[in-house]
């Protein structure tokens, strides 16, 4: 397409300050201004109904040119705003980079709600706000120490978290904390998060297909990958996304499972990594684990689990044994000093995995 039908692309600069991305943000949403390219996209010009351009580390490694329309950012405001009972005014904690969905998710929020966002981020002399959104990461550490940030929690009237799995238990301790949490499940595809404590917000529909994965679709799915066009229509049928999350949906609720792309098998048995994550920081709920497989040449792949602390593998043995059977319960148990995240804190098994194979 000749470039003069297009729309200008500039791409957010690490020097930028967040009043300068909002002025930007909000001109692109309201096409008055350029779109914004966030990440690593060289792109000068888009199709003209694209406001931003989002960058994603993906799980291959491969950054996906996520296309997003002011459409789909402003839908996915208003329908968390609907759910939360926002009223303008209120305003917005900033505690996520804005090189991610989430982040960018609460300047267009606070835009909405005619506010400016609150910059809490790299301080800890945190300015109050009446919504927050954080990582599984950031609410473990406000419940084990960090006394500021959960003052800083507490007071808000709702605490989203989403990003990554929180144990049932952590979210727990989070409630009886006073703590008002709102669990989010979604993708940078389908504008953030869009199931909110396991049902859809206004204009999504979820639904699992026959291969127990979840597929939503809504006015807040993106546009397409601008540089993986195949990819894209291969996650798309018929209007939904299908993600790459086993989940089951009951009594309207989804749970999700968890990767499909985070299954092995062992022994000819299949094993879900996030599923074993998932039921061991349910009894250590203060306690980071991630799971990753080794090569090996007897069970083809053996599980193996990681901490950044002491493990009581008895307990998790047991644990394991109880719920899936022997075939389930890691072969090895590895202490590190830390575990390796991509993003705003999801498990980098690739990473992990490298650490091991190392010559």
């Amino acid at each position: 397409m000749d470039k003069s039908a297009q729309r200008e692309l500039i791409r957010v600069g690490e020097e930028w300050s967040i009043p300068q991305i909002s002025r930007a943000l909000d001109g692109a949403l309201h096409n008055s201004s350029p779109a914004l390219g966030f990440g690593a996209t060289n792109r000068t010009h888009v199709d003209p109904s694209i406001a931003l351009v989002l960058a994603t580390s993906g799980s291959t490694g491969v950054a996906k040119e996520v296309a997003l329309s002011a459409s789909a950012l402003l839908a996915s405001a208003t329908a968390a705003h609907q759910r939360l009972k926002a009223k303008p005014g209120e305003r917005w904690s900033l505690l996520l980079p804005v090189t991610h969905i989430a982040g960018i998710n609460v300047l267009v929020r606070a835009l909405e709600l005619g506010t400016d966002p609150v910059d809490n981020r790299d301080r800890d002399d945190y300015q109050d706000a009446e919504y927050i959104s954080i990582v599984p990461t950031q609410l473990h550490r406000a419940l084990t120490g960090d006394l500021k940030l959960l003052k800083h929690l507490k007071a808000a009237k709702t605490v989203l978290v989403g990003g990554a799995a929180a144990g049932l238990e952590m979210i727990e301790q989070a409630r009886n904390q006073k703590i008002q949490i709102t669990t989010t499940y979604g993708m940078t595809e389908m504008c953030g998060g869009c199931i909110y404590d396991q049902t859809p917000l206004t204009g999504v529909d979820m639904r699992v297909n026959e291969n127990g994965l979840i597929q939503l679709r809504g006015a807040v799915m993106a546009s397409g990958y601008l540089n993986q066009p195949d990819s894209w229509r291969e996650v798309t049928t018929t209007g939904w996304f299908t993600t790459g999350d086993i989940g089951e949906i009951k009594a309207g609720k989804l749970q999700v499972l968890g990767r499909n792309d985070d299954q092995i098998i062992s022994g000819g048995m299949k094993i879900s990594l996030g599923l074993i994550e998932i039921e061991v920081m349910a009894i250590f709920p203060d306690q980071k684990f991630m799971a990753f497989s080794l090569p090996d040449a007897e069970w083809g792949e053996r599980l193996c689990l990681a901490s950044d602390q002491p493990i009581e593998t008895e307990q998790i043995i047991a644990l394991i044994r109880g719920k899936f059977g022997g075939y389930a319960v890691p072969k090895e148990f590895h202490q590190l000093r830390s575990l390796p995240t991509k993003g705003i804190g999801k498990p980098d098994r690739n990473r992990l995995r490298a650490l091991f194979l190392a010559p």
